[in-house]
């Protein structure tokens, strides 16, 4: 739903008001998880790696450097998070994003990212 501006007066002085689409107690908790998920820079990782295609936690612990105890941890919040789901597959079990639409939202968190500051990831970055 498109937010659409308004004008109104309040003493000679004319402001605009933005009417937004209603946002239930669902929205802002699935919101909320996705910040609670983001906060972490392991769990940003993460979930940045299954962006190309699911893994598996011993996988995804070497490529990131942390321990399969760590890695487990993480993994449960994400889950929790409804973010990332667990499939089995014989003796591993594989890890993917939960829905289709979160890769390119997290692409768009990036380019969001690099918009607000163009020097991030540069060759001078040092936010990793």
């Amino acid at each position: 739903m498109p937010l659409s501006a308004a004008r109104f007066s309040t003493g000679g002085a004319t402001t605009a008001s933005l009417e937004l689409p209603a946002a239930t107690l669902t929205h802002t908790a699935a919101v909320a998880r996705l910040g609670h998920a983001l906060s972490d820079h392991t769990r940003t990782r993460i979930l940045l790696a299954l962006r190309e295609a699911p893994a598996c936690p011993s996988d995804l612990a070497g490529a990131l450097g942390v321990s399969r105890q760590v890695m487990s941890n993480q993994l449960s919040c994400l889950r929790g998070c409804g973010l990332v789901e667990s499939v089995k597959e014989g003796r591993r079990t594989w890890y993917r994003l939960a829905d289709d639409s979160l890769g390119p939202a997290l692409d768009g968190l990036l380019s969001l990212t690099l918009a607000v500051d163009p020097d991030c990831c540069g060759p001078e970055c040092t936010c990793s």
